[in-house]
């Protein structure tokens, strides 16, 4: 008899008499979709890749949907877009997880690039002069800024909202002047270590009552060593104590000769306060541009340079660009650096909309892939995809260059490099000014007919971060006498492989830079002690574990160490095992006890001292 279930047609038995199984339809499985929440493994394959792409055309090279591309850079915490860009490494990064193995791509130097252009003399048009204001702190930097900027606003803008871009120009008898409003001359000489000699003249502010003070010497001396003309504009003229001639005979003093005591630098007396002197001084700089003949080309896809930049919350990257070149349009496309866009919008200092920017004149602009760095060169080009190339270019040839360009800022390598370098420029820092001399005669006598040693700046005090940049933008080493370094210029000497050399004596200076300039001068280490133990009992089958108690400071593998007996040294070697019971440890701190296995040491008794060290590179005589 058949079963009936609920009542439907009866089943047919099946083999053994069992009941068949009920028919299934046909469906696809879904769980052997692929999953978006894990790249889909590949035979490894090697693509190349641009320096910078969008996501878009970085899942066109993989072969890969672009929401597993976006899906995959979230993952790491970076949020984007499909037409987003990202640089190299990370796109790199994001291929290895599908099993994708990338290359940069060779690029073609004949294709968007940009040749040096010789301009021909009948298209260059006079430009305005770029000025920097510079000098003392407090001597009025700021308010001279301030009084030529108001004296040159309209009646209509004196209401309105003036935008700060770090530049502004000004107008005098038809004829504009642009000034970079920087913090004075540290900034001057940061933008030029990155190769960027974006200021024709360099106005020296001091004043009448205070004189000549230490920044003043190295605004003096950043200027010089960026060969660019001063002009001395002696403020607070409006004191009861203004004493100008004393000015000028300091000045004298400091090498920078005025007009008036038969020099060639000129002097305007001014107040800020009284807004006096102000027109003098603007067309003392138009006198001094016009014999500099500053000319540009206008007519001609726009070059220049990033003053500053930043990444605005509403507007996005936002850079600060001065014209050097040609002139730029909204809409142009443009390679900064390393980072491609096209101008979708440029205000002038004013905050005012403009549609195009001449040689000389500054200019925020919109519409940056990223956000370039102060002294980054902008290239206007013909179309998008010489813009993606040329920055292609550029950051693949800074990469090379970080590779392949010799560090020549320490004094031992400095002269090894055959015939690279023939003038060793030095920064010489004293305690008392009575020093400086002495030391700067006798480094200058070492100089011959094929080397030259040239101080390009000397001072009473601490070795600053000012001291630092301005090494770093003329290629050089700092000399400290007596003297210390300050943290940040240490930092910023670190990071930029700058070479600060101390001393306390005399003859090590001279005897040093001597045997830099014939190659012979070796590096000099001091021993800095880590830790020290005292060996409590020694085991092991050949008696080489030295059971110790730390004594004071910390005991690391791999370190340096000493072993002595009665104040007397038995061995020394490295530190090959430590151990903690029966754990192998990497460090063990004072007051604990454990097994130490000293490598080419042997003959350890109770009682032996175990001190460990590390060696560290001395500068002269006293340490950093």
């Amino acid at each position: 008899m058949s079963t009936r279930v609920g009542g439907g047609r009866p089943r047919r038995p099946g083999p053994q008499g069992r009941p068949a199984r009920p028919q299934q339809h046909h469906r696809p499985d879904t769980n052997n979709r692929p999953s978006i929440s894990a790249p889909k493994k590949r035979e490894p394959v090697t693509v190349e890749l641009a320096q910078t792409m969008t996501v878009k055309e970085l899942a066109d090279a993989l072969n890969v949907g672009s929401g597993l591309i976006i899906k995959e850079l979230i993952s790491r915490g970076i949020m984007v877009t499909i037409n987003q860009s990202i640089d190299f490494a990370t796109a790199a990064d994001v291929a290895a997880a599908f099993n994708v193995k990338v290359a940069p791509k060779a690029l073609d130097a004949s294709e968007g690039a940009i040749a040096a252009e010789i301009e021909e003399e009948e298209n260059l048009r006079p430009r305005p002069p770029v000025v920097t204001i510079m000098g003392h702190v407090d001597h009025g930097k700021t308010s001279l800024l301030d009084v030529i900027r108001q004296t040159n606003v309209t009646a209509q803008e004196a209401g309105g909202i003036t935008q700060h871009i770090g530049a502004y120009q000004v107008e005098v008898s038809g004829q504009k002047i642009t000034f970079l409003d920087t913090p004075g001359h540290a900034a001057f000489t940061a933008m030029r270590a990155r190769g960027a000699q974006a200021t024709d003249i360099a106005v020296l502010v001091v004043a009448a009552d205070d004189g000549v003070q230490p920044q003043t010497l190295e605004a003096i001396s950043h200027a010089q060593a960026a060969n660019v003309p001063i002009i001395v504009a002696i403020n607070k003229m409006d004191k009861p104590d203004a004493n100008p001639s004393r000015v000028k005979q300091q000045l004298a003093e400091a090498g920078v000769v005025v007009h008036d005591w038969g020099g060639d630098v000129e002097a305007v007396e001014v107040s800020a306060r009284k807004k006096t002197g102000i027109k003098e001084l603007l067309e003392t700089i138009l006198v001094v541009a016009e014999l500099l003949e500053l000319k540009a080309n206008p007519n001609r896809l726009a070059t220049g340079v990033v003053i500053e930049a930043k990444m605005d919350k509403t507007r996005g990257p936002v850079a600060t660009v001065l014209i050097e070149n040609g002139t730029l349009n909204v809409g142009d496309f443009v390679a900064v650096g390393a980072i491609p866009g096209k101008v979708r919008a440029m205000f002038n200092d004013r905050g005012k909309r403009v549609k195009k920017a001449d040689p000389s004149t500054p200019v925020e602009i919109l519409g940056l892939a990223g956000v370039p760095q102060a002294g980054d060169r902008l290239h206007a080009v013909p179309n998008e995809a010489a813009a993606k190339l040329f920055a292609q270019q550029a950051a693949q040839q800074a990469i090379q260059e970080n590779q392949t360009a010799p560090r020549l800022t320490t004094l031992e390598e400095m002269f090894k490099q055959d015939g690279a370098v023939k003038e060793l420029n030095v920064v010489l820092k004293a305690d008392v000014q009575g020093s400086i001399e002495p030391i700067q005669t006798s480094l200058e006598r070492l100089s011959s007919d094929e080397v030259k040693v040239k101080v390009i700046h000397s001072g009473t005090g601490n070795v600053t971060e000012s001291d630092v940049l301005l090494v770093q933008a003329s290629g050089g080493i700092i000399i400290g006498f007596n003297v210390r370094v300050e943290p940040g210029a240490k930092r910023a000497a670190e990071s930029a492989n700058i070479d600060i050399r101390l001393y306390n004596i005399i003859y090590d200076v001279v005897e040093d830079v001597r045997k830099a300039l014939t190659g012979m001068l070796e590096p000099k280490f001091t021993e800095v002690q880590e830790g020290r133990a005292e060996v409590r009992q020694v085991f092991g089958k050949t008696g080489n574990v030295a059971g110790s108690m730390i004594l004071d400071g910390k005991i690391t593998r791999n370190s340096i160490a000493r072993v002595s007996r009665n104040g007397k040294t038995i061995g020394e070697g490295r530190i090959e095992s430590l151990r903690r019971f029966k754990d192998d440890v990497r460090e063990v701190l004072a007051g604990y006890e454990c097994g130490i296995v000293i490598s080419g040491v042997s003959g350890i008794e109770p009682g032996d001292i175990i001190s460990t060290f590390r060696k560290e590179r001395v500068a002269g005589d006293l340490p950093l």
